[in-house]
């Protein structure tokens, strides 16, 4: 009997141990498909970026400041501007969010090896955004994969609670730190420049729809947009730069109702006919309707990229503005911009010889 007791109790232990490997290796296997199925749509996060020049001498503390900005293979000279004038500008601990397409990683990686910029690169999946925008030819090249990132912030940086957004056309001469700074009100999850501001009120399109209130972006007459209930005159706000409160935005499901609006434009055109380019602008103007905080105008000088802007700003005005946008048709890298000589400050010349600013022999270094 002794001998058998002592068998059974070998064999509990046994048993004991036998469900404690288990129960680890189950962990293990939770913990491996949470991080596969997060590498998944739309955007896989690639190994931390960490190769810096050693030279550099600025020391950088304070918090993590998450800023998010897109960087498409024909604009890569683009963001890498942008992220340069920041990280120039600010001795903030700053942390690039890059979101790309896979076949421009090696290119940006390349180009990124030759400046200290502390980065991570995110690669969207356009396969998530199927069914969610219009097929039609003619706006085919307004409907770029990359234009849609903003709308899936939280995929990107799931750990973040506040994240700064920017197009890849500015150019930032102020401390990013104070953009980060701006107070969002109590449930609002973001915070946005109106179009009916002081400083960008200056560069509005005249004769080119009313693009500084909805009824230049959403069609005021299907029955969609009427059931809304939202004013036509109301001020719109431009979303190529905001700060956002990803805590409040999970929570409301903001990227949930950004591709619900798309869904539904895809099937019933609710975008307006006088809208340019920007068609992610309406599906965040419908979810965001009198429910955003605002960021300082300083931080958002924008229409650069229009006809005249270079009549319609002074030296003076630019050069204090915090943050400079080139929205528009002619790009700071293009021939015919106004004040294409301050995104050159900031321009760092693409290694491999890809991208190279247009500009006319007078003007070229």
């Amino acid at each position: 009997m002794t001998v058998r007791r002592v068998n059974v109790v070998i064999l509990v232990l046994l048993v004991i141990a036998f469900l404690i490997i288990l129960h680890r290796n189950l962990l293990n296997l939770n913990d491996f498909l949470k991080q596969e199925n997060s590498d998944t749509v739309p955007g896989m996060v690639l190994p931390f970026e960490a190769d810096f020049q050693p030279d550099h001498k600025v020391i950088r503390t304070g918090d993590e400041i998450s800023v998010v900005i897109t960087a498409p293979e024909e604009r890569l000279g683009a963001a890498v501007t942008a992220m340069n004038s920041i990280y120039r500008n600010s001795k903030a601990n700053v942390v690039f969010n890059i979101v790309t397409l896979n076949e421009s990683v090696v290119h940006l990686r390349t180009w990124l090896s030759k400046t200290d910029i502390k980065h991570k690169i995110v690669i969207f999946d356009p396969k998530i955004l199927t069914g969610k925008i219009s097929n039609d030819p003619q706006k085919v090249e307004a409907v770029k994969p990359l234009n849609f990132a903003r709308f899936f912030l939280p995929v990107f940086l799931p750990d973040a609670e506040k994240v700064i957004y920017l197009d890849d056309d500015v150019v930032v001469q102020g401390d990013i730190r104070e953009l980060f700074d701006t107070s969002i009100k109590l449930g609002h999850a973001a915070a946005f420049s109106e179009d009916c501001d002081s400083a960008s009120s200056k560069g509005i399109v005249r004769g080119a729809g009313n693009q500084n209130s909805y009824i230049g972006f959403l069609d005021f007459k299907k029955e969609a947009i009427k059931k809304l209930g939202m004013r036509a005159n109301t001020c719109s706000f431009n979303p190529g730069v905001f700060v956002a409160n990803l805590t409040e935005w999970k929570q409301q499901n903001i990227t949930s109702q950004l591709e619900f609006w798309m869904e539904r434009n895809a099937k019933e055109d609710l975008y307006s006919k006088t809208l340019a380019d920007s068609i992610t602008t309406p599906p965040m103007l419908i979810v965001f309707y009198k429910h955003h905080s605002n960021i300082d105008p300083m931080w958002h000088v924008r229409h650069l990229g229009v006809t005249g802007a270079g009549n319609r700003y002074s030296p003076q005005f630019v050069k204090a503005a915090k943050l400079l946008h080139w929205n528009g048709h002619y790009k700071p890298w293009g021939r015919a911009s106004s004040f294409s000589d301050i995104w050159d400050n900031w321009y760092i010349p693409d290694p491999t010889g890809k991208f190279h600013p247009i500009r006319r022999p007078a003007e070229e270094k």
